[in-house]
């Protein structure tokens, strides 16, 4: 099982939290796109790293058009020596429109399909000198000079990995891409029930082998050195878990488990503002579906027991503070990495 982290804090710190993680041994380091830009942040951790692996989790695919996103890929791809993993979200109309100031356009599935095969054709033109002829129902590049071209790199294959909520995006990451991020927003129901046969059926359809590819584990893993810390971290994730319970485009989750009411409790108190009477409707039993809760001693076996043989890479934030936490944190995670990995389900009367 590979360990990643979030690269979180002043851009400033960047290079000296990437170095202090891959020294403590995380194999993944991760910029998200919620209250920082991302690329700049894996720029930074590719520089100041040699072995980790440096990706998105994920970035903003409607924010952007498939050639500056492929620009930006290709350009981390090749600074760093083939360490790059770029991690793909759609996000929801609302944000695209109001945040991002971009136009939705609607369908989100098939249009990510075009944007990930519209990347490829800019790829092999750059790299084998292809004619540029893709065109796609919402996208196309037909146009390239010398000029214009990134040229080859020496790792043109850039591992593209889909975030997914819903089971079109899982079949569409096990079809198009390298893998598939599971949103923080899953249970182990659904991920078994809905999201992993998504994906398998989605490889299958491509010819390719599920265990050959990447999942990354969803859901929140909570935790902290004593139990005062743990609780803490268990309210900023109940926190979390209402602001995702509120996004319609998530509700099947909800619905799954028979959640249908709270779902529509939480959008209404989210459209009026009420972000903080939110929290009260995530019941206990409610987040310890979306959430591993453990201390540190505790959290290899939690890990384990949710994410052995369903992932291939778990997130955690471990931040020691001194060196005797610092031997502690990598023993921790060379435990972890001790979990067994996913390899195709193999065992679909799971009913969690």
């Amino acid at each position: 099982m590979q360990v990643s982290r979030g690269l979180a804090g002043d851009l400033a710190a960047v290079g000296q939290q990437a170095r202090a993680a891959e020294a403590l041994g995380f194999d993944l380091l991760t910029a998200e796109e919620t209250a920082h830009e991302p690329f700049s942040r894996m720029t930074l951790a590719a520089e100041h790293t040699s072995r980790a692996r440096i990706g998105s989790s994920v970035v903003i695919a409607f924010a952007r058009s498939p050639y500056v996103m492929a620009h930006q890929a290709w350009a981390l791809q090749k600074f760093s020596g083939g360490r790059f993993s770029l991690g793909l979200g759609t996000q929801v109309k609302g944000h695209i429109e109001r945040r991002f100031s971009m136009e939705w356009g609607g369908q989100p599935g098939p249009r990510l399909r075009d944007y990930v095969l519209c990347m490829r054709a800019i790829w092999d033109t750059w790299q084998n000198g292809t004619k540029p002829a893709y065109e796609g129902p919402f996208y196309r590049f037909t146009l390239m000079n010398p000029t214009s071209s990134a040229g080859p790199i020496e790792h043109p294959e850039v591992n593209v990995v889909l975030a997914a909520v819903n089971p079109y995006n899982a079949r569409l990451a096990g079809e198009v891409a390298q893998g598939i991020v599971l949103h923080s927003f899953t249970t182990p129901r659904y991920t078994h029930e809905v999201l992993l046969p998504a994906f398998e059926e989605g490889a299958r359809r491509a010819g390719k082998s599920p265990a050959a590819l990447e999942v990354r584990g969803g859901g929140f893993v909570v935790t902290g050195r004593d139990e005062q810390e743990v609780a803490v971290a268990r309210e900023q994730a109940r926190r979390r878990v209402s602001y995702y319970g509120s996004t319609r485009s998530y509700s099947a989750v909800m619905k799954l488990h028979g959640w249908d009411d709270e779902a529509a409790l939480l959008h209404r108190l989210s459209v009026e503002g009420r972000w903080d009477e939110m929290t009260e409707v995530v019941t206990d039993e409610m987040l310890e579906q979306f959430a591993v809760v453990a201390t540190w001693d505790e959290i290899p076996g939690a890990l384990a027991e949710r994410y052995g043989g369903v992932a291939t890479s778990v997130a955690i934030g471990l931040e020691p503070r001194d060196g005797g936490e610092e031997e502690q944190v990598a023993a921790l995670i060379e435990e972890i990495r001790g979990i067994p990995v996913y390899a195709g389900l193999g065992d679909p009367e799971w009913v969690g």
